[in-house]
């Protein structure tokens, strides 16, 4: 037997706040704070998916700060002016979101149906390079290879080219780590893009892909049967089991070339 120092993942609160009004707090891996807070305002619905470029355009960020001026630790301060109070308190979580905790049911499906923009159907892939996926995104997961300890997700190209990868603790933050900076750069819908992730493909991973108008989710585990069902309505393409040039195709197979 012998004793080793061993690398252990940061787990630490994060609170939002949008127009001084806590919306929520997630427990996240600090890091792309900004980025994270972005994503989950859209993927957590609270503008409507089609107002979603002028929205993002208004958007502004910053560390909240307390009467003295001073940075207070572990908040984010998000302001949307267009945004009225009676709807921030609608959406305001009751509850502090744990680091595997999401949203599901089928009265959240009826809801995501509603607010997300129709999917585009010019996306598609070879299976060649979407096997290749999981291998090419590991070689970035470089928390990962240190601790062990972190979810991972990616944007990624029909060519196969890796746009973003980001990691934590939570697998629904590390999704909206990588929608939070894609909107950054690109408009929204993400029209052009496929999402990559490290875990299984659930139900809240096809409704963040689908609220950022992402057409074809790819994953290193199975995807569960409210995803698929999610899928087929919207025309969303779902891939799983991609691992050891293996993938299997749940829906929308239209958008690989074999």
């Amino acid at each position: 037997m012998h004793e080793e120092v061993d690398c252990l993942v940061v787990e630490e609160p994060l609170e939002i706040r949008v127009n001084n009004q806590t919306l929520g707090v997630v427990m996240r891996t600090p890091g792309h704070d900004f980025d994270l807070a972005r994503g989950f305002l859209l993927s957590e619905g609270i503008f409507p998916a089609r107002e979603s470029n002028t929205h993002l355009k208004t958007l502004r960020l910053d560390c909240a700060r307390d009467e003295f001026g001073l940075e207070i630790p572990n908040v984010v301060s998000c302001a949307l002016p267009d945004l009225s109070a009676e709807h921030l308190q609608a959406c305001q979580r009751q509850m502090v979101a744990t680091s595997s905790c999401g949203i599901c049911g089928r009265a959240s499906l009826e809801r995501v149906r509603l607010q997300a923009p129709k999917l585009a159907g010019g996306f598609s892939i070879s299976m060649p390079t979407l096997k290749s996926l999981s291998a090419r995104i590991a070689e970035n997961q470089t928390t990962f290879a240190a601790t062990g300890g972190l979810h991972a997700a990616s944007l990624f190209e029909n060519s196969g080219a890796i746009i973003l990868v980001r990691e934590d603790i939570g697998r629904h933050n590390a999704v909206d780590k990588v929608l939070g900076a894609a909107l950054l750069e690109h408009a929204h819908p993400l029209s052009n893009f496929g999402l990559w992730v490290s875990g299984r493909l659930s139900f809240e991973m096809a409704q963040k892909a689908l609220l950022a108008g992402i057409p074809f989710v790819a994953a290193v585990s199975a995807a569960s049967s409210l995803a698929v069902d999610l899928a087929q309505e919207t025309g969303m393409t779902l891939a799983g089991f991609l691992r050891n040039e293996r993938a299997v195709i749940y829906t929308g197979k239209h958008r690989i070339s074999f």
